[in-house]
């Protein structure tokens, strides 16, 4: 099939993160991916949740949301409905234990970084994105607790990064625009490590159920995605 920007099915689009985008966070970037953009940024405060108290362990948690201005018809602000979007509590959520996965908190200390992931443009993948971009804003912050002493060393045990992957039109896709994620009769979001573990994998048959062959496809494909993220991931670090 001829996609709207004329990727082949097995593509990403173009990616560009750009680091220490904001001046206050411990860590930031502007991760786009095509026309998906998306605000990371880390923080951190000298204390943890109760049930971790005296425990000398860190924690992470994360926030998620979307601008006014990111979609085509203005989003209402959380709270000025007064609640958190049900869908913004989910992303959140998974933005969270996708980072906590590849976190030694042991070396953390009784510290909790936050991670705010705010969409400034949206078109698709945007969970996807942020878990990428938050990663690398994640280094940057710890690589300078590092550097002042804060801690030891970097306590990450390997990288993370994350695509959606869908089947449109009977064909298999990799990273999905907005376009193709409204016509799409299969949608994965899918986690991964870079030692290739998942971390999570999020599948629903839109319109017609998928075979586990299909479902090994995707996985195949969303794997090979995620690899090359990883390398722009480090690329961007300057760690290749």
């Amino acid at each position: 099939m001829i996609r709207i920007d004329k990727r082949s099915n097995i593509d990403l689009r173009p990616v560009k993160i750009t680091r220490r985008y904001l001046k206050y966070p411990l860590g930031s970037v502007l991760i786009e991916m095509g026309e998906t953009k998306v605000i990371c940024t880390v923080s951190m405060e000298d204390k943890v949740p109760p049930f971790l108290k005296g425990t000398n362990q860190g924690w992470l948690t994360a926030e998620y949301g979307m601008l006014p201005g990111s979609t085509p018809e203005r989003k209402v602000r959380d709270i000025v409905k007064g609640a958190i979007n049900g869908r913004s509590q989910e992303i959140q959520r998974l933005i969270g234990r996708s980072l906590r996965a590849v976190v030694d908190f042991s070396k953390l200390g009784e510290r909790t970084l936050w991670i705010d992931a705010d969409v400034i443009q949206a078109d698709g993948g945007t969970r996807t994105a942020a878990i990428t971009g938050a990663f690398v804003a994640l280094y940057d912050a710890l690589e300078k607790l590092r550097r002042e002493g804060i801690i030891k060393e970097i306590p990450i045990k390997e990288f993370v990064a994350a695509v959606s992957v869908g089947i449109v039109d009977g064909e298999i896709l990799l990273d999905l625009s907005a376009n193709e994620d409204m016509r799409a009769e299969v949608d994965l979001n899918v986690v991964m490590t870079e030692s290739g573990r998942f971390v999570e994998i999020q599948g629903t048959a839109e319109k017609v159920p998928f075979t586990h062959e299909q479902l090994e496809q995707m996985l195949s494909l969303a794997k090979q995605g995620i690899l090359k993220l990883i390398e722009i991931q480090k690329k961007t670090l300057g760690l290749l």
